[in-house]
C-alpha cells in the first residue's frame, strides 16, 4: 500500500506546483478509495481522508510556494493579511466536517469540484474587476476560503486562484500567491480534526485524530521531487491550457466522488 500513496503524492505534488493547490482534489478521492485496507471505518471514511489530505497539504503547500516564490510569483504582502482569516476558517470547516455524514461530506467534495471545473470550462468569467481589498476585506475572504477549504480537504486553490484573479491578479502570481495560502489552511484543519477525531473510533491503525501517519508518510514522500516540477511547468505553459486541464481534473474528481 506505501506504494500506492506514493504514486498518490507523486500526483498531488505536481497538481500543487502546477495549479497552486495543495493537492487535496487528488488526495482525497484517493484516500476514500485506499483507506479502507487501514480499517477505516465507513461511516467516518471521508473524514479521515479529508483530515489525511490537509496534512499532507501542510507539507507540500511549502514547497510549491517556495518554488513559485523563487519565480517572484508570491504576493506575501497579500499573503499575510489573508493569514488571520485562513487559520480560524481552517479550524471552523474542521469542526463542521465532524458532524457530517461521511457520504454527505464525500459528495460535498464533488459539488465542490464539479462546480469549479463549470466555471472554468465556462471561460473562468469573474466578472468585473476591482483592486484587492483591505486588510478587513482579506480577512474575511480568507476565513471564508479557509472554512470551505478545510471543509472538503483542499488547499484552498480553487477559491484563492479564481478570487485573487478577479483582483487583477495575473494568473502565475496568483497561482503562486495561492500555494502559500494553503500551509495555514491545511495547519489549522489538522489541528482541528486530530482534535475532533481524538476519541473517536475506526480510524485505523496509526492515526492522529482523524489523520492517518501511513498516508501522510507515503503521500508527503511522493510529492517530494513532482512540486518543483509543477511549479516549473506552471511557468512555461500557456494560461489557457493550465485552466483546461485543471478543468478536466476537478470535472473527473467530482464524477467519482459522487458516484461513491
Amino acid at each position: 500500500m506505501a506504494p500506492a500513496f506514493a504514486a498518490v503524492g507523486a500526483m498531488a505534488g505536481l497538481c500543487a506546483g502546477l495549479f497552486g493547490i495543495g493537492g487535496g482534489m487528488i488526495i482525497v478521492p484517493a484516500l476514500v478509495l485506499l483507506l479502507p485496507a487501514y480499517d477505516v471505518a465507513p461511516a467516518i471514511l471521508t473524514q479521515v481522508a479529508v483530515a489525511s489530505s490537509l496534512a499532507c497539504i501542510s507539507i507540500i503547500s511549502i514547497n510549491s510556494a517556495w518554488s513559485h516564490h523563487r519565480r517572484g510569483a508570491v504576493r506575501w504582502p497579500t499573503v499575510w493579511r489573508m493569514v488571520p482569516g485562513l487559520l480560524l476558517g481552517g479550524v471552523a470547516g474542521a469542526a463542521i466536517a465532524h458532524y457530517l455524514p461521511s457520504l454527505a461530506l464525500q459528495r460535498l467534495v464533488g459539488t465542490f469540484a464539479l462546480l469549479a471545473a463549470l466555471r472554468m470550462v465556462l471561460g473562468w468569467q469573474t466578472g468585473s474587476r476591482r483592486t484587492l481589498p483591505g486588510t478587513t476585506g482579506l480577512f474575511t475572504a480568507g476565513g471564508i476560503i479557509g472554512a470551505l477549504s478545510s471543509l472538503v480537504g483542499i488547499g484552498g486553490g480553487t477559491l484563492t486562484v479564481p478570487f485573487l484573479e478577479w483582483c487583477d491578479t495575473p494568473m502565475h502570481q496568483a497561482v503562486g500567491t495561492s500555494s502559500a495560502c494553503g500551509a495555514p489552511i491545511a495547519w489549522a484543519g489538522v489541528a482541528g480534526f486530530m482534535l475532533t477525531g481524538w476519541h473517536v473510533a475506526g480510524t485505523g491503525a496509526y492515526s492522529l485524530g482523524y489523520v492517518s501517519l501511513p498516508a501522510f508518510v507515503g503521500i508527503v514522500a511522493g510529492s517530494a521531487l513532482f512540486t518543483p516540477l509543477g511549479a516549473q511547468l506552471a511557468h512555461r505553459l500557456p494560461v489557457r491550457l493550465l485552466k483546461q486541464i485543471f478543468a478536466i481534473l476537478l470535472a473527473t474528481v467530482g464524477v467519482r466522488m459522487w458516484l461513491g
